[in-house]
């Protein structure tokens, strides 16, 4: 358990890195949104490309364009399409069911199960953000919400191939070459739309160099980190932080004033969060003690797999797989008789 809290502080620095780009970019950085993706994609990518010190082989050219594409030069090409068609606000909610795209494309691709707990928590989150950003008079290009669907429908894909094929190569090599991959894709369309790459000042070469190392470089590490040790379902639920961060860096930095609306959307989203991961924690408390309950020890059989794989309460399935054979080959071993010393006649 201490473990899984953990990575699921690790897990958080993506999101809360991520929601710290709305201000950074509205206070320091020109209306260049597409040169400030490419930008950030492939500087990044180079820094994590320098400490890795490894070029793809075989098949991971085609896996990285993929991941790249997918995680990277669609994925902001498609919020930039939506950005330019919807109100924030809309495109922000249509966003956040990632936290339930993501627990779905595990399950199709990875045959990972969402925990109900966990998607009754993202749902609730989801109508969190809903009543925080909404706003009453709104106009909704259809074509607008398409670009924001495909967008959160292609990252949540991309995010679970990440999860199924970074372990042939490990967390800093893959998300260096989708990086790479993917700034590359998106100098061309950042050309053809916004013309030549912005000038900034100090400040905004300050901004750029924050959004590069942290909120791409350090979080995108993070993030696929996070992925490679819990459930999907738990990991897309912590990006719901994303929004939150926004909002509450306006108004701690920028001195918005929240409306009560908006506060009862942000206490909803916090409760969508905490709600089902404190409740698995709590269960996979209750395991263990009843495990360790005086006159109930643990038997050295297949439920000793069970018992073994409470103390995280969404195991790999891999990994019990593991557990349950080498339990059960001892088992075995011990319940064999052992061999009596043959008597030999005088």
């Amino acid at each position: 358990m201490e473990t899984n809290r953990r990575w699921l502080a690790v897990a958080m620095i993506a999101p809360i890195a991520w929601g710290s780009t709305y201000f950074v970019t509205r206070e320091w950085l020109p209306d260049a949104p597409v040169w400030g993706a490419a930008i950030r994609a492939l500087p990044a990518g180079l820094v994590l490309l320098a400490l890795v010190r490894r070029l793809p082989r075989g098949s991971w050219w085609w896996k990285s364009a993929v991941l790249g594409t997918l995680n990277v030069g669609a994925f902001f090409v498609l919020v930039y399409a939506a950005a330019q068609l919807l109100p924030t606000s809309i495109a922000s909610t249509i966003m956040a069911t990632s936290s339930v795209a993501i627990a779905v494309a595990a399950w199709a691709i990875l045959r990972e199960r969402p925990g109900i707990l966990r998607l009754l928590g993202a749902l609730v989150g989801i109508g969190g953000v809903a009543l925080m950003l909404l706003g009453t008079a709104t106009s909704v290009d259809p074509r607008g919400v398409i670009a924001s669907i495909a967008a959160m429908a292609m990252s949540s894909v991309g995010f679970i191939l990440a999860k199924r094929w970074n372990g042939e190569v490990g967390i800093l090599p893959s998300t260096a070459w989708q990086l790479v991959f993917g700034g590359l894709a998106l100098i061309p369309f950042a050309i053809i739309v916004e013309g030549p790459p912005p000038v900034v000042d100090g400040a905004g070469l300050a901004a750029y160099g924050y959004l590069t190392l942290v909120a791409t470089a350090l979080a995108n590490v993070a993030w696929f980190a996070a992925l490679k040790h819990l459930p999907a379902g738990t990991v897309g639920l912590i990006g719901l932080l994303n929004p939150v961060t926004g909002v509450l860096l306006g108004v701690l930095v920028a001195g918005e004033i929240l409306e009560g609306r908006q506060l009862a959307g942000l206490a909803l989203v916090l409760l969508g969060i905490a709600a089902p991961l404190l409740f698995d924690g709590l269960l996979a408390h209750r395991r263990r003690s009843r495990a360790a309950a005086p006159g109930q020890p643990a038997s050295v059989g297949s439920g000793s797999a069970e018992a073994a794989s409470e103390a995280d309460p969404d195991p790999d399935p891999s990994i019990l797989s593991s557990r349950r054979g080498v339990f059960q080959s001892t088992s075995a071993s011990q319940r064999s008789p052992s061999p009596q010393p043959s008597s030999t006649s005088s």
